[in-house]
């Protein structure tokens, strides 16, 4: 006859902590791993609205002066479509870095306003200032009310204009820094007044691709 082993009480109790242990042990390690897997996932880049919207501004001015030179073309449009292409490219290739959608665009610049007819005047008087802490106009105020973005062109500062000819001396102030830059506009845009990459390194704060409060003047 066969002899049946029973285990007494403590072996019992021995064996269920094993189990216990091994089990607890296996649900730690995985635990572990999915803490470690989440780690591990790459952060997705919070977009700032304000760099976005700055780049979409500055796409859409882009966009605008090549719909405008394929409506009357001449005989530098080709060459002034194929700039404007690849800035935009460019500015693209910044929307993605930026964690902004690519391609979006969007017009900042208020359309252009007719100015009203200048009253002749014995002497100049100094032009009041547009906001608070402003500094004193140096020239006529014109475009009142625009955006400021850049174009996304190298080259030394300078500027492009839809209203003023090539030639023509702007100065540009950021009300929310009090950096100005003056430039001679040197092409056309789609805007008031656009600044290439150089002229807004010096009026733009950090990280941002749109001046919100401008003053812009006609100097000279």
């Amino acid at each position: 006859m066969s002899r049946r082993r029973t285990l007494g009480t403590g072996k019992k109790i021995a064996l269920f902590v094993g189990a216990a242990s091994v089990a607890g042990g296996g649900a730690f390690v995985m635990a572990s791993t999915s803490s470690a897997s989440q780690a591990q996932q790459p952060q997705t880049k919070a977009a700032d609205s304000g760099v976005c919207q700055g780049l979409a501004t500055a796409l859409g001015n882009n966009q605008k002066f090549i719909d405008g030179q394929r409506a009357a073309p001449d005989a530098q449009s080709a060459a002034r479509i194929a700039n404007r292409e690849a800035v935009i490219e460019q500015i693209k290739v910044q929307q993605k870095a930026s964690g902004c959608a690519v391609g979006e665009s969007a017009q900042g610049s208020q359309a252009a306003q007719p100015a009203a007819p200048a009253a002749p005047s014995a002497a100049p008087s100094a032009a009041p200032s547009a906001a608070a802490g402003a500094p004193a106009a140096s020239g006529q105020q014109v475009c009142k009310g625009s955006t400021v973005t850049l174009s996304g062109e190298g080259g030394a500062p300078a500027a492009s204009s839809n209203q003023f000819p090539a030639g023509t001396t702007l100065k540009v102030t950021n009300l929310d820094n009090n950096k100005s830059t003056t430039v001679k506009v040197t092409s056309v845009s789609g805007s008031c007044v656009l600044l290439n990459n150089a002229a807004f390194e010096q009026v733009r704060e950090p990280g941002k691709f749109l001046i919100r409060r401008a003053v812009i003047e006609k100097v000279g």
